[in-house]
């Protein structure tokens, strides 16, 4: 994890503001562009420890800011840099509309030397605007910074547990959290948007008549996925056992390059599933078959960038979410 600040990658975050004057710079952004109209539905934050993702991160609200209008916060908190020192940088991510005016969100980058919790609260939550939900997009561990008094304040957490270096131990301190007595906040984590292609080819796969009639036949799941993406692997794995009330005996494949989520072959006596997407391949394949009888569909693959993952996770904000009910058995299989 770096610390190390690089000045041309704090260059692109705009215009560097005093914290007590961010306010203030916001309206004369508007004022002096006529031609640009502010637009909010949410406020937006990525918060990261890691000083080499802020350039990367400044992209990512970007892209998402032009399809989702919102107040975005880039949060690079350093808790162990010395002496403690709080900066701000402000600007407008803005796109064309209807040929001339502008529709722009704000944008408004911290960094945080020496950052906690309480300094996270006091700087970054006091340029929430007004009563919109929350959403915060944690990269990484959950370090000590995740306590009460920051996730108490969060509508939305995105995470990306397949990203965790500990697994077992982040889902334990994300488990406690979400049962805090002061915490209401769902959660979206992308290691679970990342199935969404393969769980849908699969209800494509026994929607064929033969195949629905032998689905309690099914023993076995082999899900073949990239390196790094178990716990992607483990969400489809406790999903498929979940929609069949079973507990279907599971074999993992590992590989070194391809999608995250590579093949899935459910398999029992006389009936066989498959959804494979090959490497570079835009499309899914889907295979059933149940004795002499088979059946094969050709299905568009999913999204595969962490901005496009977190755009449809926005899409879809006020959706109902399986994730916490599959979260203690992810857990146990850990």
């Amino acid at each position: 994890m770096s610390s190390t600040l690089n000045e041309s990658d704090l260059a692109r975050l705009g215009i560097e503001t005093p914290i007590a004057r961010i306010d203030r710079a916001l309206k004369q952004l508007w004022e002096n562009d006529e031609a640009k109209t502010r637009a909010s539905l949410i406020n937006l934050a990525i918060y990261t420890e890691d000083s080499a993702f802020l350039a990367v991160d400044n992209d990512l609200l970007d892209h998402v800011a032009a399809e989702h209008a919102c107040r975005a916060l880039l949060i690079l908190a350093l808790p162990q840099a010395r002496p403690p020192r709080a900066r701000a940088w402000i600007q407008a991510l803005c796109r064309p509309y209807q040929g001339k005016q502008a529709v722009c969100s704000e944008q408004i980058s911290f960094v945080l030397e020496g950052g906690d919790a309480a300094q996270v609260q006091n700087i970054v939550f006091a340029q929430l605007d007004s009563d919109l939900p929350l959403v915060v997009w944690w990269q990484a561990d959950l370090t000590q910074n995740f306590e009460e008094r920051f996730y108490s304040r969060i509508d939305t957490l995105i995470i990306d547990s397949s990203r965790w270096s500990d697994p077992a131990r982040q889902f334990d301190a994300l488990l406690a959290a979400m049962r805090a007595e002061n915490a209401d906040f769902d959660v979206r984590d992308l290691a679970w948007t990342r199935s969404h292609f393969m769980r849908t080819a699969l209800a494509s796969c026994f929607q064929d008549a033969a195949a629905l009639q032998n689905l309690a036949r099914l023993k076995t799941i082999r899900i073949t996925h990239l390196k790094g993406q178990r716990t992607t692997a483990l969400l489809l794995a406790v999903w498929i056992n979940q929609r069949l009330k079973t507990t279907l005996e599971l074999e993992l494949i590992e590989k070194d390059s391809g999608p995250a989520l590579q093949s899935l072959v459910l398999e029992g006596e006389g009936v066989r599933g498959e959804v494979r997407r090959d490497c570079d391949s835009s499309f899914i394949h889907v295979c059933t078959s149940c004795g002499q009888h088979e059946h094969k569909d050709l299905l568009p693959a999913d999204v595969d960038s962490d901005a496009e993952l977190v755009s449809e996770q926005l899409s879809r904000f006020h959706g109902s979410t399986l994730y916490s009910t599959m979260l203690p058995l992810v857990r146990a299989m850990l």
